[in-house]
């Protein structure tokens, strides 16, 4: 028996990245893991691999930020397996505004700062609400909505980001204290910078991860010094997120894990 044997998991942005790692990750333990993603020839491709290791799958075209797309989501799921048994809510956007334009609150438009919240913040929140209905109705269920330590700290130059992340926390524990009683619980995975090499952002993700590295005491825009002295990978992630998955958590939740390599010690 491996910890997630038979398990329905949807995780969103799963066709990219980091969620592509969670996907690979949920397969490995024995779940069958959904592929939501706005890509869909992205989310197609990551099932089919995943196919080919033995894993039973469902690939899912989706824009969360559409009530539309998140019900359909939910009903493809459990039309396909019968049930859903986790939620990873991963997609995001990391920045609407291009770093060389962006110079100051001031110059950014309503509609950069609305469509970062409206993935970010309204996402989860219809993903959640979509899911919700399966999992009560079966006794059980596992979310696991993916923050970030920008909602620790800031980051210069990202507007709304760091924002929708602290949202995040906010919706996790709201939730957690609404959905116990039916023996679901919620949580966050609040990662560091993490260089993922597929994902959209990949450039200017890149572009910071480097500016981390080229100076000598490793900080970037006054973040703390991690203790662990090395880039932070999807990989890194992944035993965290599967942890809050299964059922050794079950007694876990409305708590913000922070992974991020010993960055923040709170």
């Amino acid at each position: 028996m491996t910890r997630l044997d038979g398990r329905v998991i949807v995780v969103t942005g799963g066709g990219h990245g980091i969620g592509r790692a969670y996907c690979e990750g949920v397969a490995a333990e024995g779940g069958r893991p959904v592929v939501v993603d706005v890509d869909r020839v992205a989310a197609e491709r990551v099932a089919e691999r995943l196919r080919d290791t033995g894993a039973d799958t469902l690939a899912f075209p989706a824009d969360v930020a559409s009530e539309n797309d998140t019900q359909r989501m939910a009903e493809a799921a459990i039309a396909r397996f019968g049930r859903i048994d986790g939620l990873v809510n991963n997609a995001a956007v990391f920045q609407s505004v291009p770093l060389v334009r962006f110079s100051g609150i001031e110059e950014m438009t309503v509609e950069e700062w609305d469509r970062v919240m409206a993935v970010n913040v309204r996402g989860v929140f219809l993903c959640c609400k979509a899911v919700v209905p399966a999992m009560k109705a079966q006794g059980y269920g596992k979310i696991v909505n993916i923050a970030s330590t920008t909602a620790l700290e800031g980051l210069a130059s990202f507007g709304p980001y760091p924002t929708s992340k602290a949202a995040v926390m906010g919706i996790t524990r709201g939730l957690a204290r609404d959905l116990g009683a039916f023996n679901i619980t919620v949580n966050s995975v609040a990662p560091g910078l993490t260089l993922s090499l597929d994902a959209p952002g990949e450039h200017d993700l890149r572009q910071a991860q480097n500016s981390i590295d080229s100076q000598p005491e490793g900080r970037l825009s006054g973040a703390p010094l991690r203790a662990i002295r090395r880039v932070e990978r999807p990989q890194d992630l992944v035993g965290s997120v599967l942890f809050l998955l299964s059922a050794d958590s079950d007694f876990v939740s409305g708590q913000t894990l922070v992974v991020d390599g010993g960055g923040h010690m709170t």
